[in-house]
């Protein structure tokens, strides 16, 4: 595999938040100095968000790979415009990110290519990156901790960028350290573990 040229955001904006999420919840959030960059209006915006953001993580470093660097608050706004988050005022819950009208939004907003996949054997995975640059890929989210065995698949989504017959690589926006945040790579029998056989492949 190649060393990939692809930036890393965290879906926070402190990236060595994830344990204190883990352990409090989005309130751990409401004490992340850098939470204006997110183009949240107040603290609570950003904290609520916050944590389903990994989608517009991806996004954002699909899009950052060709210069462009937009806040993930923004993004999701955007996304939500077009159905791909659906905001619950009653009970302040999120849905999403829901693929279909994530690919036309991207299509429309950011002239990506983009298409929906499902029933994706992992062992296809390279195969898909020969035909586009990133695969966005449902996976559980305890994928930060490759040695343990996850209760699920999918509920997270992390941007894979290279693949081969043996190892996969990507970017995690809620990895709780470097080597589980940037260029994490493992091989495909224990990505497929975690990984629910769904995603969005993207180019360019």
């Amino acid at each position: 595999m190649q060393q990939t040229e692809v930036p890393y955001f965290s879906q926070w904006e402190t990236p060595g938040m994830t344990l204190a999420v883990l352990a409090e919840g989005s309130s751990a959030l409401t004490r992340d100095p850098l939470w204006r960059q997110s183009g949240a209006e107040t603290i609570e915006e950003y904290a609520r968000w916050a944590v389903n953001v990994c989608g517009m993580a991806c996004l954002k470093m699909i899009l950052a790979a060709r210069g462009e660097i937009h806040p993930i608050l923004e993004l999701a706004r955007g996304c939500t415009s077009y159905g791909g988050y659906v905001v619950n005022e009653a009970d302040a819950s999120i849905r999403g990110m829901i693929y279909a009208p994530f690919v036309t939004f991207v299509a429309e907003r950011f002239g990506l290519a983009a298409e929906t996949m499902t029933d994706v054997d992992t062992a296809a995975i390279p195969e898909i990156l020969s035909r586009r640059q990133f695969f966005i890929a449902s996976v559980n989210s305890g994928i930060r901790w490759p040695e343990r065995e996850p209760p699920s698949k999918g509920g997270h989504l992390v941007l894979v960028t290279a693949a081969s017959p043996d190892a996969i690589r990507f970017h995690n926006p809620s990895g709780h350290d470097d080597a589980s945040q940037v260029d994490a790579t493992m091989p495909l029998a224990i990505f497929d573990r975690f990984f629910a056989n769904r995603g969005v492949a993207v180019s360019l």
